[in-house]
């Protein structure tokens, strides 16, 4: 969860929805916390790694655990795509005479480089970027106050959240692609073994998370929208709705604090997509190492940097579908697995206190606590599923009869155990 998340994909869920960020921020808020509330109790009853993957084998059945777990691989993979189209978009708007694929394809040969050679950033190192952005985050805000108050654009009112003209269906749209904000908030689990008192303190820490990061992310949106209420607003500043957040920091702040603005956002691509790929290339790893893939090319190991090299090399170019996809199907495509990976979460209370739970009662609390905030959870990831973009879901769809078609292989239709998938690998790199 990075604080620049915000900027990211503001122009373009502006336009969705006419301006109404905040109120999909709302919407897919409530579908987080439901879904917080399903992860506090599945990491009391099992804090281990794996999450949506871990929780489905254990309450509903190890096949489904799989086809869940390959389509959880979906965000691993895909990640540093999304931060590559980020670096193009930003460096875009103030280079647009350069050619968009050379920021894409140039992103990707820095972090995939880095990654073959053993690169990592320190965990102090991480620290420092995610506070560099706060701060910028703050004078962002700062200033948009400032132009909304004393300018000539912009006013304050609750229509950023509800207004007449406001169109429901487009909301939901855009918080299905808002769910990208909140993607990392559930990494809290793997954190089970260094905590004191994991079955107290990891679900309080997940509510934390997501909720202190829903708040940050609805008041700069809200702020935001104010200045710009509306389409024809946010046009006039940047008329590529995809570059609005940097063409917003240079109306606000000039070009001194564009560039600020601009070196935030680059410190964010490089480290999330340097994480990214890590974190996928030893999944990758992990799965080759273990049988579930090819030992031979994703089980090796580079002899003199001590890395999966193909993995990165794979990885690298999965990412390169940057050059051929929108950002509205981007974000779809990894949201994709998010939405897949909170709805089994949900559904996962629900069969664990009606297959697994030995002592449970059917009073009033245990029905509402394991069924029915569990459900409602469900039925809000899976309705924000369906609103997300046409070709990302068909080949998200693709991508999940591939899975099913390789678990009936591995376990010779059914007749034999799935292998596991070890993603504590990927969580601990």
């Amino acid at each position: 969860m990075s604080p620049y998340a915000i900027f990211d994909t503001f122009g373009i869920i502006t336009e969705l929805t006419d301006g109404h960020v905040p109120a999909s921020y709302i919407l897919v808020m409530i579908a987080v916390l439901f879904t917080v509330f399903s992860y506090r109790k599945m990491a009391r009853v099992y804090p281990t790694s794996g999450s949506a993957y871990t929780y489905t084998k254990k309450t509903m059945s190890s096949g489904l655990g799989f086809l869940i777990g390959w389509i959880v691989l979906l965000d691993y993979l895909f990640l540093p795509m999304i931060n590559a189209m980020f670096t193009k978009i930003y460096l875009s708007a103030v280079f647009p005479s350069v050619p968009g694929w050379i920021w894409i394809v140039g992103m990707i040969i820095l972090i995939t480089g880095m990654n073959v050679a053993g690169v990592k950033v320190a965990v102090s190192a991480n620290m420092l970027m995610v506070a560099f952005q706060f701060l910028i985050a703050a004078i962002f805000v700062i200033l948009t106050l400032r132009t909304t108050i004393t300018g000539e654009v912009g006013y304050f009112s609750l229509d950023p959240f509800y207004s007449v003209s406001m169109d429901f269906s487009t909301v939901f749209a855009g918080a299905s692609i808002l769910m990208l904000s909140f993607l990392g908030f559930d990494a809290v689990t793997t954190l089970s073994d260094e905590t004191e008192n994991p079955k107290k303190d990891i679900p309080r820490a997940i509510f934390l998370v997501a909720f202190l990061g829903g708040i940050f992310f609805l008041a700069v949106s809200y702020i935001m929208q104010s200045l710009f209420p509306d389409l024809s607003a946010l046009a006039v500043v940047s008329p590529d709705l995809e570059e609005a957040s940097p063409n917003i920091a240079l109306y606000i702040g000039g070009t001194l604090f564009q560039a600020i603005f601009l070196a935030g956002a680059l410190t964010a691509c490089i480290a999330s997509g340097l994480a990214g790929q890590t974190s996928g290339s030893r999944l990758l790893y992990a799965m080759g190492r273990d049988g579930v893939l090819t030992k031979k090319i994703f089980g090796f190991v580079h002899p003199r940097y001590a890395t999966p090299v193909y993995n990165v090399i794979l990885t690298g170019l999965l990412a390169c579908s940057a050059l051929f996809l929108s950002l509205h199907a981007a974000t779809s495509l990894i949201n994709f697995g998010a939405f897949t990976a909170f709805s089994f979460v949900n559904l996962s209370v629900i069969f664990y206190f009606l297959r697994v739970k030995k002592d449970k009662t059917y009073t009033v609390g245990s029905v509402i606590g394991y069924m029915i905030v569990p459900f409602i959870g469900f039925l809000f990831n899976a309705y924000l599923w369906l609103n997300l973009d046409s070709s990302a879901m068909t080949l998200g769809l693709c991508w999940s009869a591939a899975g099913l078609a390789y678990l009936i292989y591995l376990t010779k239709g059914f007749t034999k155990a799935p292998p596991e998938i070890d993603f504590s690998e990927s969580e601990a790199s």
